[in-house]
């Protein structure tokens, strides 16, 4: 008789006890989730960087280059004091676009907007004024040391565009020699800079980050990202009525998107 009143006991605790099957159906489909999440997270560190920054001295060029890219235009514009973003479509291809972020160029502003903006950086053009480039060319590399050196851009490589705008005027200086005498300034600063007894982001890691390759003269190939030069002109040669000349940095903002 005893036996028998504690038999439904056990039949009473089944229900907690999940199905074998249906335990196998739930684990597959924590799988699948983690799998996802984990997809998931990998892709949006890729798309989170999404921008191209544009960067460069004062009166570069920039917020036109900027204009011209998104709507073809052409526009007078003064020195930015802010960023701004905008998404640019690739031509070919609708569903592909990035967004597109201006810079100030200004001394005092341009090293905290880039603070702000360089972990979300797909790509860098960094524009110079081809004309003045003569007179600005210490200044030009001193800012784009300051770019190639940061961790952050070190650890991302960011692909690197060097966009040498105002090709329309007639002392515009070559993409070529553009690249040949940042190579040697950088060179210069590279030296100069690693005797410097603190780093530029206040790390203690004794000194900055080493440019290119010790031993050797600098070169942009030594560098992590893939650097390219192109001419380009926002203003074009027809001047204001005619459009922009930079069909080479558009076939480059195609690539990267």
């Amino acid at each position: 008789g005893m036996a028998g009143s504690a038999e439904p006991q056990p039949e009473a605790l089944r229900p907690a006890m999940p199905d074998p099957a249906v335990l196998s159906v739930l684990l597959a489909l924590l799988a699948v989730a983690v799998t996802f999440l984990l997809w998931r997270f990998v892709q949006g560190r890729r798309s989170r960087r999404n921008a191209v920054l544009l960067l460069g001295l004062c009166d570069a060029g920039k917020t036109l280059l900027f204009a011209r890219l998104l709507t073809g235009r052409y526009r007078d514009t003064q020195t930015s004091i802010t960023d701004s973003s905008a998404v640019y479509r690739v031509s070919k291809d609708k569903s592909a676009n990035v967004t597109l972020i201006d810079l100030p160029g200004h001394e005092s502003l341009r090293l905290q907007f880039l603070e702000r903006f360089k972990a979300a950086a797909r790509a860098i053009v960094f524009v110079v004024d081809s004309a003045a480039f003569q007179r600005e060319v210490k200044d030009v590399a001193e800012f784009l040391y300051q770019v190639l050196v940061d961790s952050s851009v070190l650890r991302n490589a960011p692909a690197l565009l060097i966009a040498c705008n105002k090709q329309d005027v007639t002392m515009a200086k070559s993409a070529k020699l553009i690249q040949q005498q940042l190579e040697k300034e950088l060179n210069t600063l590279r030296v100069t800079r690693s005797a410097a007894p603190t780093s530029l982001d206040g790390s203690a890691s004794g000194g900055p980050a080493q440019l290119g390759k010790k031993g050797k003269d600098f070169d942009f190939s030594q560098l992590p990202m893939k650097v390219e030069f192109v001419e380009c002109s926002a203003r074009g040669s027809k001047g204001e009525e005619g459009d922009a000349d930079f069909e080479d940095l558009e076939k480059w903002l195609a690539k990267i998107a």
